[in-house]
């Protein structure tokens, strides 16, 4: 069979920014989803009467899922296919959100938003960014990863103003619904634009070679190929270099920064209001920066920019301790809108990195990888509160993720191209 370099009735414009605005609109979709619990802490405890220490175990779950699904998810795309996954994926949101209105005990919020929303934003993680990147795009890849992982971040900024202004006026179960059927809503986008393969359009990937060779769907049993990757990944050196090295970025973004800004913030006289705004700007220069990290990892050695990434984070945080006021100084400023380039920036040179080093394993190695992020942000984010309970200030928190970053500088710098080294 002959394929040809751009689909039927479209010239000029390759399949592949189909597929790719496809999954933005999904991936933008999920972050706003994976995010929503979080708003809905204060109504359920007003409602139900719950611990807030119980309804935040929901969200644990969820966060523990959303990266421990990964990895098995992109097995999954391998197995039967992007749309496929990806479609019963916003179905399980859709149901862990939709069923929350007739909940009447706790174990119904750990098993709805705990584990059926976790499982299906999980299944849209940064795998699933990974996986489209790889079998559509040869040219432009680094661009692409960075525009599909900086929608994570936009979902957010999207959806949880909508969804917090929804639970204080109309209620929770409204927010609930509107996220049902935002889920809803995006499949039928899915499955008729979503297309697994370029072959299966008669195209090949944007930027491939003439006569490059087909790549055939995985065959076997998804959870043991999963299994069996990270079994042959980890005895490899690069493996451990790139896993310690994102489970430290975890650390350093979500598990502290993101977790305990606003009351390390507050501790310095600064008003919580105003210290969430700061969050939000970082979130605003986090899309800029992860898309130029993108274009730059088309460019450059992505194992240098990712040391360069970490150096100039870790140098930061060591610095912020000096920074917090009871107002808004312009250094505060300048550490925002750096940390926000710098927040997912590490993304696509990690990515870039998983495919030069593992090959056609390379999206299921980087779900372990980031599996490894996830852990690491829900130790700090434990280990931030402790220090602070314990030490009555989090100064040692952020000197010691500064010096954990600058570990991960040196962590990147090693990582070498051939598995066994």
């Amino acid at each position: 069979m002959t394929l040809s370099t751009t689909p039927a009735g479209t010239r000029g414009l390759h399949r592949a920014w189909f597929v790719a605005a496809v999954a933005f609109v999904a991936i933008l979709g999920a972050a706003g989803f994976r995010a929503t619990p979080g708003v809905l802490i204060t109504p359920l405890q007003q409602e139900f009467g719950w611990t807030k220490g119980t309804i935040s175990l929901a969200v644990s779950i969820n966060l523990v899922l959303y990266g421990l699904t990964a990895p098995f998810a992109a097995a999954l795309m391998d197995r039967f296919g992007m749309r496929r996954v990806v479609a019963a994926a916003m179905l399980l949101v859709a149901a862990g959100s939709g069923l929350t209105v007739l909940m009447t005990a706790s174990w119904q919020l750990l098993l709805l938003w705990g584990v059926l929303v976790g499982l299906g934003t999980g299944s849209m993680a940064l795998v699933f960014v990974a996986t489209v990147t790889d079998r559509w795009f040869v040219r432009h890849r680094g661009l692409v990863t960075g525009v599909l992982t900086a929608a994570g971040a936009t979902g957010q900024l999207v959806f949880l103003p909508v969804l917090a202004h929804l639970a204080e006026g109309p209620g929770w179960r409204v927010a609930s619904l509107t996220v049902a059927g935002s889920a809803l809503a995006v499949v039928p986008f899915v499955w008729w634009l979503l297309r697994d393969r370029p072959e299966d359009v008669g195209t090949t990937a944007l930027g491939a070679e003439p006569g490059a060779p087909l790549v055939r769907p995985a065959a076997g049993n998804a959870a043991l190929r999963a299994l069996s990757v990270l079994r042959s990944a980890a005895r490899t050196r690069p493996f451990w270099l790139l896993a310690g090295g994102f489970a430290i970025c975890g650390a350093s973004t979500n598990g502290l920064v993101g977790t305990h800004f606003i009351p390390a913030a507050h501790d310095h006289g600064m008003a919580e209001p105003t210290a969430a705004g700061l969050l939000a700007v970082i979130g605003i220069f986090d899309v800029a920066g992860t898309i130029a990290s993108g274009w730059l990892s088309d460019r450059m050695n992505p194992r240098v920019l990712l040391g360069v990434y970490y150096g100039l984070r870790g140098l930061s945080l060591m610095v912020l301790p000096s920074l917090f006021a009871a107002t808004t100084e312009p250094s505060m400023l300048i550490f925002i809108v750096f940390y926000g380039l710098d927040w997912v920036a590490t993304v696509p040179p990690t990515v870039a990195l998983c495919r030069q080093v593992y090959g056609a394993d390379g999206a299921i190695v980087f779900g372990w990888v980031f599996g490894a992020h996830q852990v690491g942000a829900a130790i700090a984010a434990v280990a931030a509160g402790l220090t602070r309970d314990h030490l009555g200030a989090y100064d040692l928190a952020w000197y010691g993720s500064g010096l954990l970053c600058l570990a991960a500088t040196g962590m990147s710098l090693a990582i070498r191209h051939a598995r066994g080294r």
